[in-house]
């Protein structure tokens, strides 16, 4: 695990209590701001509220879906930037088709390992320094 993960905020957005208890546990420990919510409608104000660097978002939730989410956080340009990581138990192209059509950077499928958890982490931040979702663009 590299420093580039430490400090970052990171939000996870899951109705399974288990994965975002999980899922928290495991980026504290690495060092890591976690804020969690229980579905779309729940991250949207703490996503405004907490500026994450990175979101992990299920697909299968009520109210409003991981797609759906994904695409309203994509939309907004002032969080578009934030990379998303989509996360569900299907593990289908179709399903992985359709996170990127709606503008997902990865995709992790469930039950995920603590290594596949901090890789895709990883992935999706190398080269972009922790904090840097925090910068506002140059105009």
């Amino acid at each position: 695990m590299t420093a580039s993960i430490e400090n970052m905020k990171v939000m996870v957005i899951d109705d399974s209590n288990t994965i975002r208890r999980t899922a928290e546990t495991l980026l504290t420990k690495a060092g890591c701001k976690v804020v969690t919510a229980v579905d779309g409608f729940d991250s949207l104000a703490k996503i405004a509220d907490n500026r994450p660097d990175m979101i992990f978002v299920d697909i299968m939730m009520p109210r409003l879906d991981g797609y759906q989410t994904c695409a309203l956080i994509k939309s907004n340009s002032e969080f578009s930037d934030i990379p998303v990581v989509m996360l569900s138990s299907k593990d289908g192209l179709f399903d992985k088709a359709k996170g990127r059509i709606v503008g997902a950077d990865e995709y992790l499928t469930k039950p995920f390992s603590k290594n596949e958890l901090f890789e895709v982490l990883e992935r999706v931040t190398a080269g972009k320094p922790a904090g840097a979702a925090d910068v506002a663009p140059a105009n």
